[in-house]
Protein backbone atom coordinates (compact mmCIF):
# COMPACT_ATOMS: atom_id res chain seq x y z
CA UNK A 1 0.00 0.00 0.00
CA UNK A 2 1.24 3.86 -1.01
CA UNK A 3 2.33 4.99 2.09
CA UNK A 4 0.14 8.80 3.10
CA UNK A 5 1.18 11.07 5.41
CA UNK A 6 -0.72 13.91 5.01
CA UNK A 7 -4.75 14.65 4.62
CA UNK A 8 -6.87 16.97 4.83
CA UNK A 9 -10.56 16.13 6.26
CA UNK A 10 -14.04 18.16 7.08
CA UNK A 11 -15.55 17.13 10.63
CA UNK A 12 -18.80 18.25 11.37
CA UNK A 13 -20.60 17.93 14.54
CA UNK A 14 -24.22 16.95 15.17
CA UNK A 15 -26.68 19.84 16.08
CA UNK A 16 -28.40 19.92 19.06
CA UNK A 17 -32.11 19.14 18.88
CA UNK A 18 -34.68 21.40 19.16
CA UNK A 19 -36.87 21.73 22.03
CA UNK A 20 -40.66 22.28 21.84
CA UNK A 21 -43.87 23.62 23.04
CA UNK A 22 -47.13 21.72 24.03
CA UNK A 23 -48.94 21.73 26.88
CA UNK A 24 -50.59 18.67 28.34
CA UNK A 25 -53.65 17.47 27.56
CA UNK A 26 -55.28 14.36 29.37
CA UNK A 27 -59.18 14.00 29.98
CA UNK A 28 -60.36 15.47 33.40
CA UNK A 29 -57.34 17.23 33.59
CA UNK A 30 -57.95 20.68 32.38
CA UNK A 31 -55.15 23.11 31.79
CA UNK A 32 -52.00 20.57 32.61
CA UNK A 33 -49.40 22.49 32.00
CA UNK A 34 -46.41 22.94 29.80
CA UNK A 35 -44.73 19.45 29.32
CA UNK A 36 -42.24 19.94 26.05
CA UNK A 37 -39.09 18.19 26.75
CA UNK A 38 -35.72 19.33 25.74
CA UNK A 39 -34.13 17.90 22.78
CA UNK A 40 -30.87 16.20 22.80
CA UNK A 41 -27.23 17.11 22.32
CA UNK A 42 -25.52 16.93 19.18
CA UNK A 43 -22.85 14.08 18.88
CA UNK A 44 -19.24 14.99 19.00
CA UNK A 45 -16.57 13.97 16.51
CA UNK A 46 -13.13 11.96 17.84
CA UNK A 47 -10.10 11.17 16.48
CA UNK A 48 -8.47 7.92 18.00
CA UNK A 49 -5.08 6.47 17.57
CA UNK A 50 -5.32 2.58 16.85
CA UNK A 51 -2.55 0.80 15.48
CA UNK A 52 -5.04 -1.38 12.96
CA UNK A 53 -4.58 1.88 10.59
CA UNK A 54 -0.80 2.45 9.68
CA UNK A 55 -1.10 5.43 6.86
CA UNK A 56 -3.40 8.10 6.01
CA UNK A 57 -4.67 6.90 2.57
CA UNK A 58 -8.29 6.14 3.47
CA UNK A 59 -8.94 9.80 3.85
CA UNK A 60 -8.44 10.69 0.15
CA UNK A 61 -11.14 8.94 -0.23
CA UNK A 62 -13.22 9.25 3.11
CA UNK A 63 -12.69 12.96 3.90
CA UNK A 64 -15.72 14.36 5.73
CA UNK A 65 -16.90 13.04 8.69
CA UNK A 66 -19.66 13.62 10.51
CA UNK A 67 -21.59 12.92 14.23
CA UNK A 68 -25.55 12.83 14.35
CA UNK A 69 -27.97 14.99 15.25
CA UNK A 70 -29.66 15.23 18.72
CA UNK A 71 -32.98 14.58 18.51
CA UNK A 72 -35.78 17.07 19.09
CA UNK A 73 -37.59 16.93 22.64
CA UNK A 74 -41.46 15.00 23.13
CA UNK A 75 -44.44 15.61 25.33
CA UNK A 76 -44.33 14.94 28.80
CA UNK A 77 -41.19 16.39 29.50
CA UNK A 78 -39.29 13.61 27.26
CA UNK A 79 -35.90 14.35 26.28
CA UNK A 80 -34.96 14.29 22.70
CA UNK A 81 -32.42 11.38 21.99
CA UNK A 82 -28.72 12.34 22.31
CA UNK A 83 -26.73 12.22 18.81
CA UNK A 84 -24.28 9.47 17.89
CA UNK A 85 -20.56 10.73 18.53
CA UNK A 86 -18.29 9.89 15.72
CA UNK A 87 -14.83 8.21 16.05
CA UNK A 88 -12.42 8.51 13.25
CA UNK A 89 -9.45 5.92 13.40
CA UNK A 90 -5.78 7.53 12.85
CA UNK A 91 -2.52 6.07 13.07
CA UNK A 92 -0.49 6.27 16.19
CA UNK A 93 1.48 9.57 15.09
CA UNK A 94 -0.55 11.72 13.76
CA UNK A 95 -0.35 15.68 14.58
CA UNK A 96 -3.87 17.45 14.00
CA UNK A 97 -4.11 21.33 13.15
CA UNK A 98 -6.93 23.28 12.21
CA UNK A 99 -6.40 24.05 8.12
CA UNK A 100 -7.87 27.38 8.53
CA UNK A 101 -5.56 28.94 11.85
CA UNK A 102 -3.19 26.53 11.83
CA UNK A 103 -3.65 26.04 15.16
CA UNK A 104 -2.20 22.61 16.43
CA UNK A 105 -4.93 20.77 18.05
CA UNK A 106 -3.68 17.63 19.50
CA UNK A 107 -0.52 15.36 18.99
CA UNK A 108 -2.02 11.50 19.48
CA UNK A 109 1.16 9.34 19.80
CA UNK A 110 -0.10 6.06 21.61
CA UNK A 111 -2.64 3.54 20.72
CA UNK A 112 -6.13 4.47 22.45
CA UNK A 113 -5.54 8.03 23.08
CA UNK A 114 -8.45 9.77 21.76
CA UNK A 115 -8.86 13.60 21.07
CA UNK A 116 -12.00 15.84 20.64
CA UNK A 117 -11.64 17.68 17.39
CA UNK A 118 -15.74 19.06 16.74
CA UNK A 119 -18.07 19.35 19.95
CA UNK A 120 -21.48 18.64 19.54
CA UNK A 121 -24.65 21.31 20.09
CA UNK A 122 -26.31 22.22 22.74
CA UNK A 123 -29.55 20.81 23.30
CA UNK A 124 -32.42 23.12 22.70
CA UNK A 125 -35.09 23.69 25.69
CA UNK A 126 -38.79 22.91 25.98
CA UNK A 127 -40.85 24.89 27.17
CA UNK A 128 -41.81 23.28 30.67
CA UNK A 129 -38.66 25.41 31.39
CA UNK A 130 -39.55 28.55 31.15
CA UNK A 131 -42.83 28.32 33.52
CA UNK A 132 -42.98 30.16 36.41
CA UNK A 133 -45.41 31.59 38.58
CA UNK A 134 -46.23 34.61 36.84
CA UNK A 135 -46.21 32.24 33.51
CA UNK A 136 -48.26 29.35 33.66
CA UNK A 137 -48.35 28.71 29.77
CA UNK A 138 -45.09 29.71 28.52
CA UNK A 139 -45.06 29.77 24.55
CA UNK A 140 -41.44 29.64 24.43
CA UNK A 141 -38.90 26.93 23.46
CA UNK A 142 -34.88 27.31 21.97
CA UNK A 143 -33.52 25.63 19.49
CA UNK A 144 -30.16 23.46 19.76
CA UNK A 145 -27.20 25.05 18.62
CA UNK A 146 -25.58 24.53 15.90
CA UNK A 147 -22.76 21.72 15.70
CA UNK A 148 -18.85 22.74 15.31
CA UNK A 149 -17.70 22.30 11.47
CA UNK A 150 -14.25 22.34 11.27
CA UNK A 151 -11.46 21.48 8.09
CA UNK A 152 -8.66 19.71 9.99
CA UNK A 153 -4.99 18.66 8.86
CA UNK A 154 -3.80 15.53 9.56
CA UNK A 155 -0.11 15.17 9.75
CA UNK A 156 1.63 11.06 10.37
CA UNK A 157 4.82 11.22 11.54
CA UNK A 158 6.10 7.86 12.31
CA UNK A 159 6.91 6.82 15.32
CA UNK A 160 10.71 4.90 15.41
CA UNK A 161 13.72 4.45 17.45
CA UNK A 162 15.92 4.30 14.97
CA UNK A 163 16.54 6.36 11.68
CA UNK A 164 18.06 5.91 8.65
CA UNK A 165 19.72 9.06 7.05
CA UNK A 166 21.87 9.44 4.37
CA UNK A 167 22.44 10.35 0.64
CA UNK A 168 20.34 8.57 -2.37
CA UNK A 169 21.84 5.08 -2.76
CA UNK A 170 23.61 5.17 0.13
CA UNK A 171 22.40 1.59 1.29
CA UNK A 172 19.48 2.79 4.04
CA UNK A 173 17.02 -0.01 2.47
CA UNK A 174 19.97 -2.71 2.09
CA UNK A 175 20.68 -2.09 5.66
CA UNK A 176 17.07 -2.41 7.15
CA UNK A 177 16.14 -5.56 4.54
CA UNK A 178 19.08 -6.95 6.41
CA UNK A 179 18.18 -6.23 9.74
CA UNK A 180 14.42 -6.46 9.68
CA UNK A 181 11.52 -8.57 8.22
CA UNK A 182 10.97 -5.14 6.50
CA UNK A 183 11.44 -5.05 2.17
CA UNK A 184 12.06 -2.15 0.63
CA UNK A 185 13.01 -1.98 -2.43
CA UNK A 186 16.62 -1.97 -3.63
CA UNK A 187 18.51 -1.13 -6.68
CA UNK A 188 21.69 -0.23 -8.20
CA UNK A 189 19.94 3.56 -9.36
CA UNK A 190 19.21 6.51 -6.45
CA UNK A 191 15.60 7.23 -5.69
CA UNK A 192 14.35 3.67 -5.23
CA UNK A 193 12.69 4.80 -1.43
CA UNK A 194 9.39 6.73 -2.61
CA UNK A 195 7.93 6.26 0.61
CA UNK A 196 9.01 5.43 4.85
CA UNK A 197 9.44 1.83 5.97
CA UNK A 198 9.26 0.67 9.50
CA UNK A 199 11.47 -1.86 10.05
CA UNK A 200 11.19 -4.21 13.82
CA UNK A 201 14.69 -5.46 14.47
CA UNK A 202 14.74 -8.34 17.41
CA UNK A 203 17.57 -8.35 18.99
CA UNK A 204 16.51 -11.44 20.71
CA UNK A 205 13.31 -13.06 21.87
CA UNK A 206 12.64 -10.52 24.63
CA UNK A 207 14.51 -7.31 23.07
CA UNK A 208 13.79 -5.38 19.98
CA UNK A 209 13.32 -1.88 18.43
CA UNK A 210 11.68 0.18 15.47
CA UNK A 211 14.00 1.27 12.69
CA UNK A 212 12.75 3.50 9.45
CA UNK A 213 14.21 4.49 6.29
CA UNK A 214 12.78 7.24 4.54
CA UNK A 215 13.67 8.67 0.96
CA UNK A 216 17.17 9.81 -0.11
CA UNK A 217 17.83 13.57 1.36
CA UNK A 218 19.86 15.38 -0.85
CA UNK A 219 20.82 18.57 -1.68
CA UNK A 220 18.46 21.96 -1.34
CA UNK A 221 16.12 18.80 1.02
CA UNK A 222 15.67 21.53 4.03
CA UNK A 223 14.36 24.16 1.45
CA UNK A 224 11.95 21.64 -0.05
CA UNK A 225 14.16 19.81 -3.00
CA UNK A 226 13.44 16.31 -3.76
CA UNK A 227 11.80 13.88 -1.34
CA UNK A 228 13.51 14.78 1.62
CA UNK A 229 12.10 17.45 3.08
CA UNK A 230 8.79 15.81 2.85
CA UNK A 231 9.84 13.35 5.33
CA UNK A 232 12.95 15.01 7.36
CA UNK A 233 9.75 15.35 9.86
CA UNK A 234 9.69 12.04 10.23
CA UNK A 235 13.31 11.56 12.19
CA UNK A 236 11.60 13.99 14.65
CA UNK A 237 10.71 11.40 17.34
CA UNK A 238 13.48 8.93 16.73
CA UNK A 239 15.97 8.65 19.91
CA UNK A 240 18.98 7.84 17.61
CA UNK A 241 20.03 8.84 14.24
CA UNK A 242 22.39 6.45 12.29
CA UNK A 243 23.74 8.60 9.02
CA UNK A 244 24.36 5.88 6.86
CA UNK A 245 27.43 6.76 4.58
CA UNK A 246 28.63 4.97 1.14
CA UNK A 247 32.61 5.20 1.68
CA UNK A 248 33.25 3.57 -2.02
CA UNK A 249 30.26 5.74 -4.35
CA UNK A 250 29.99 5.10 -7.87
CA UNK A 251 30.79 8.49 -8.79
CA UNK A 252 33.91 9.36 -7.84
CA UNK A 253 33.28 13.19 -7.99
CA UNK A 254 31.38 12.56 -5.05
CA UNK A 255 33.70 11.47 -1.82
CA UNK A 256 32.35 10.45 1.25
CA UNK A 257 33.08 13.28 3.10
CA UNK A 258 31.50 15.38 0.55
CA UNK A 259 28.51 13.28 1.41
CA UNK A 260 28.27 13.49 4.44
CA UNK A 261 29.00 17.54 4.91
CA UNK A 262 26.04 17.45 2.44
CA UNK A 263 23.84 15.77 4.90
CA UNK A 264 25.42 17.36 8.12
CA UNK A 265 24.28 21.18 6.14
CA UNK A 266 20.53 19.58 5.55
CA UNK A 267 20.23 19.06 9.30
CA UNK A 268 21.88 22.30 10.44
CA UNK A 269 19.17 24.10 8.25
CA UNK A 270 16.72 21.92 9.17
CA UNK A 271 17.09 23.36 13.00
CA UNK A 272 18.30 21.96 16.09
CA UNK A 273 15.30 19.15 16.50
CA UNK A 274 17.58 16.73 14.50
CA UNK A 275 20.92 18.61 14.80
CA UNK A 276 20.70 17.88 19.08
CA UNK A 277 20.33 14.14 18.45
CA UNK A 278 22.42 11.57 19.26
CA UNK A 279 24.07 10.59 15.48
CA UNK A 280 26.32 7.48 14.53
CA UNK A 281 28.13 7.52 11.32
CA UNK A 282 27.21 4.51 9.81
CA UNK A 283 30.50 3.07 7.00
CA UNK A 284 28.71 0.94 4.40
CA UNK A 285 29.79 -0.98 1.14
CA UNK A 286 32.74 -2.49 2.86
CA UNK A 287 32.18 -5.24 1.10
CA UNK A 288 33.34 -3.33 -2.33
CA UNK A 289 36.73 -2.37 -0.93
CA UNK A 290 39.69 -4.58 -0.52
CA UNK A 291 40.44 -5.67 3.14
CA UNK A 292 43.49 -4.42 3.78
CA UNK A 293 42.30 -0.92 2.48
CA UNK A 294 39.21 -0.24 4.55
CA UNK A 295 40.75 0.08 8.03
CA UNK A 296 42.77 3.26 6.09
CA UNK A 297 39.84 4.47 4.05
CA UNK A 298 37.17 4.69 7.11
CA UNK A 299 40.12 6.32 9.52
CA UNK A 300 40.37 8.68 6.68
CA UNK A 301 36.59 9.34 6.71
CA UNK A 302 36.46 9.54 10.37
CA UNK A 303 40.05 12.19 10.57
CA UNK A 304 38.63 14.54 8.26
CA UNK A 305 34.90 14.85 9.67
CA UNK A 306 36.47 15.05 12.88
CA UNK A 307 33.75 12.94 13.98
CA UNK A 308 33.61 12.60 17.80
CA UNK A 309 30.21 10.05 17.67
CA UNK A 310 30.24 6.55 17.70
CA UNK A 311 31.38 4.61 14.41
CA UNK A 312 30.55 1.38 12.77
CA UNK A 313 31.85 -0.42 9.64
CA UNK A 314 29.38 -2.75 7.57
CA UNK A 315 28.40 -4.28 4.49
CA UNK A 316 24.78 -4.48 4.72
CA UNK A 317 24.91 -6.51 1.36
CA UNK A 318 26.89 -9.17 2.91
CA UNK A 319 25.62 -8.63 6.74
CA UNK A 320 29.07 -7.95 8.36
CA UNK A 321 29.33 -5.96 11.07
CA UNK A 322 25.09 -5.52 11.23
CA UNK A 323 25.16 -7.42 14.38
CA UNK A 324 27.44 -5.52 16.39
CA UNK A 325 25.57 -2.30 15.32
CA UNK A 326 22.36 -3.57 16.02
CA UNK A 327 23.37 -5.36 19.61
CA UNK A 328 25.22 -1.39 20.37
CA UNK A 329 21.78 0.58 19.51
CA UNK A 330 19.84 -1.83 21.44
CA UNK A 331 22.00 -0.87 24.76
CA UNK A 332 21.68 2.54 23.77
CA UNK A 333 18.53 2.88 23.68
CA UNK A 334 17.72 0.70 26.97
CA UNK A 335 20.10 2.95 28.53
CA UNK A 336 18.20 5.49 27.40
CA UNK A 337 14.94 4.78 28.47
CA UNK A 338 16.34 3.79 31.98
CA UNK A 339 18.10 7.30 32.55
CA UNK A 340 14.29 8.87 31.35
CA UNK A 341 12.44 6.69 33.94
CA UNK A 342 14.94 8.03 36.35
CA UNK A 343 14.09 11.51 35.82
CA UNK A 344 10.40 11.59 36.10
Amino acid sequence: MKFVDEAEIKVEAGDGGNGIITFRREKYIPKGGPDGGDGGDGGCVYLIATENVNTLVDFRFHSTHRAERGGNGKRNNSKGRQGEDCYVQVPPGTLVSDLDTGEIIGDLTKPGETLLVAQGGFHGLGNTRFKSSINRTPMKATAGSPGEHRMLRLELTLIADVGLLGLPNAGKSSLIRAVSSARPKVADYPFTTLYPNLGVVRVDDMRSFVIADIPGVIEGAAEGAGLGLQFLKHLSRTGLLLHILDIDPIDADDSPVASAHKIINEIEQWGDELLDKPRWLVLNKIDRVYEDEIEARCQAIIDELAWDQPVFKISAITGEGTQALMYAIMNFLEHSRNEAREQV
